[in-house]
């Protein structure tokens, strides 16, 4: 169970704290020194993509492959169950240096690579670009000219060859975001604003095909993908440092989706869309709500301290699968639970919620209430 003032209670008093161990190292050679900025799994979790800042900027990709004991050999991994006699490893496949002049600050695959048989990779940079990648299985082409790869790799390893290159930031991004089905890609950073990209993704919905889909094509027929800025977002005072897609439940906006984003001003931004044009639909963080009805409630209604939930820095966001729980976790050391209500929750729940920064800006929206903190989640930040 789970206090609203930010104690954890739990079902037993015998009952041990849960404990995550790791499942593999990956200590790539030749780092000197370069600390890894961001991280990204594929939505399958076959590959996993590093990105290194200076003095040696780039990014590594891993693929999770199947270690077979009767050849010691390494086949990619599936979804289907691995046997018991079977060991899995991750490889490194790929390393991109190429036209990465600026330290790489984030890195994020598109959500297409259980659909499709390339991988698509964004990357961002200090220099306020985002590069768009696609994967090939192996560097044998004679007409290739990207040498992005460790010498230590074997000879048929996979490359990634920039397809797209996406400007508008004044500088440094400092995270990426795909929606769920990969048409849309949003980019945030220093600048204090967010650009939002459609896109056309080779394969995709929209997107022709590619040699990878179909081999009747030859690599001068594909595909290159298109993208083109739907909107700017501006609104927060200060740098932008986290985004995330989440579903609107019909909430926010005539979208299937809205988008939430974290910054050094201390608040939280939802952004949606409607007939096209996205807006802030509710600023968090300046205000917690109280119920004042609570149907089959036994026990009295908890008492939550005022004032802004954080009182520093969000510096990431997470959201559960089903979209209607969001974490924060802010440089004050603390972590927030929010909890979606629709607007007739909204209504019966919290009467009280007018149009203030944590409030709907219109009375068919929803509300995102804190429901409980933990104010001492971490004694420091990373």
């Amino acid at each position: 169970r789970s206090g609203i003032s930010g104690a954890i209670m739990s079902s037993s008093p015998a009952e041990k704290a849960s404990t995550l161990d790791p499942l593999a190292t990956l200590s790539p050679s030749n780092l000197t020194g370069s600390p890894a900025w961001s991280a990204s799994f594929s939505i399958d979790g076959k590959y996993l993509a590093v990105c290194f800042g200076n003095p040696d900027t780039h990014v590594k990709v891993w693929e999770h492959k199947i270690i077979h004991p009767d050849t010691n050999k390494p086949t990619a991994s599936s979804a289907s169950a691995v046997a018991k006699e079977e060991k899995m490893e991750w490889e490194l496949i790929a390393t991109i240096r190429e036209d990465l002049t600026r330290t790489v600050r984030a890195v994020a695959f598109a959500p297409t690579s259980s659909t499709l048989s390339v991988p698509i990779l964004a990357t961002a940079s200090f220099d306020g670009k985002v590069m768009i990648w696609e994967h090939y299985p192996d560097n044998n082409d004679d007409d290739h000219d990207y040498d992005n790869n460790d010498d230590n790799l074997e000879e048929n390893s996979s490359y990634f060859e920039p397809i797209a290159q996406l400007e508008g930031h004044e500088n440094e991004i400092k995270c990426l975001a795909w929606n769920a089905t990969g048409s849309l890609l949003a980019s945030c950073g220093r600048d204090k604003t967010i650009w939002i990209w459609e896109c056309f993704l080779p394969g995709t919905v929209g997107g022709n095909e590619t040699a990878s889909n179909n081999p009747m094509l030859g690599n001068n027929e594909e595909d290159q993908g298109e993208f083109e800025c739907l909107a700017v977002l501006q609104g927060h005072e200060g740098d932008i440092k986290s985004i995330v897609f989440g579903p609107s439940h019909s909430q926010w906006g005539e979208g299937e989706e809205v988008l939430y984003s974290a910054s050094y001003d201390d608040t939280i931004k939802i952004w949606a869309e409607e007939s096209g044009d996205w807006y802030c639909a509710a600023t968090l963080g300046s205000t917690t709500f109280v119920p004042q009805s609570m149907p089959g409630a036994e026990e009295a209604l908890p008492t939550i301290g005022g004032g802004p939930v954080h009182t520093s820095t969000v510096w990431s966001l997470g959201l559960t699968p089903g979209g209607v729980r969001l974490f924060s976790g802010s440089e004050d050391g603390s972590m927030a639970i929010w909890k979606m209500y629709t607007a007739s929750e909204r209504k019966r729940l919290f009467p009280r919620a007018t149009n203030n920064n944590n409030a709907a800006v219109c009375s068919t929206d929803g509300l995102w209430n804190c429901v409980g903190k933990l104010p001492d989640a971490h004694s420091s930040y990373a």
